[in-house]
């Protein structure tokens, strides 16, 4: 990541009230980021290695803007992104990755970004990117109760009314299907938006082979939140009440 020199007559955008939660393994891409923002006026609230750092102290930090890496070493970025959209966080992200290919891409899209940075890439083109986020970032977040999804160990939890804490595995699949259907709650998410967020580009996915695992998915959540259900919006997909 380069760094250009700013001549003191440019004008410099105010950041002031921006705040920036960055998530990077790489401790000195980490580093330079953190002080780089810094310098340029936004406030770095949060600097973590791991998605389970930054779900961990979310609430307590809740950046206005999020710079995310995608090759986390506890989780894939882009299920971090969903675990984030199905709390209902809607904080603009910004996913950064080394591979640049269009698959790539559209996976990080599909998974809640709103914009996608390729390895190496110019930090005059990371601070353009995050204030045109900045621009369009929403007043605040809406905090949901009820299912929780991890994405370090693929598993939703939820506290039942005894107090009791339950837990269950979800496959990745599972994992990805019904964090896109919790981050639309209340809204019909078509099948091939499922298909697309469940499934690698190219994979052949049947309607019965999408039928069966949000079948399973319904028997999961039933452990855990039996408040919440999946409703069967027929001819075209699925909605999270």
């Amino acid at each position: 990541m380069s760094r250009p020199r700013v001549s003191p007559a440019a004008p410099i955008p105010s950041h002031s009230g921006v705040t920036v939660g960055i998530v990077e393994d790489d401790n000195q891409l980490r580093r330079t980021l953190s002080s780089g923002l810094t310098d340029e006026g936004f406030s770095v609230v949060l600097a973590v290695a791991t998605g389970a750092e930054l779900l961990e102290r979310w609430d307590t930090a809740a950046p206005s803007l999020l710079v995310l890496d995608i090759g986390l070493p506890d989780a894939d970025g882009r299920d971090v992104a969903m675990a984030l959209r199905a709390r209902s966080v809607g904080v603009p992200i910004l996913m950064l990755t080394a591979r640049g290919n269009l698959v790539d891409r559209l996976g990080g899209f599909h998974a809640g970004a709103d914009d996608y940075l390729v390895k190496p890439f110019a930090f005059a083109e990371l601070i353009v990117r995050l204030e045109a986020l900045a621009r369009r970032r929403p007043g605040g977040d809406a905090s949901v109760e009820g299912l929780r999804l991890d994405p370090a160990t693929h598993a939703m939890s939820s506290t039942l009314d005894s107090g009791v804490s339950v837990d269950v595995p979800l496959t990745p699949t599972e994992f990805r299907l019904l964090a896109l259907m919790i981050a639309r709650r209340g809204q019909v998410v078509r099948r091939r938006a499922l298909v697309a967020a469940g499934w690698p580009e190219g994979a052949i996915v049947t309607e019965n082979t999408l039928d069966t695992y949000v079948a399973r998915i319904r028997r999961k959540i039933a452990q855990v939140d039996p408040a919440s259900s999946v409703s069967t919006v027929r001819g075209v997909g699925y909605r999270f009440d």
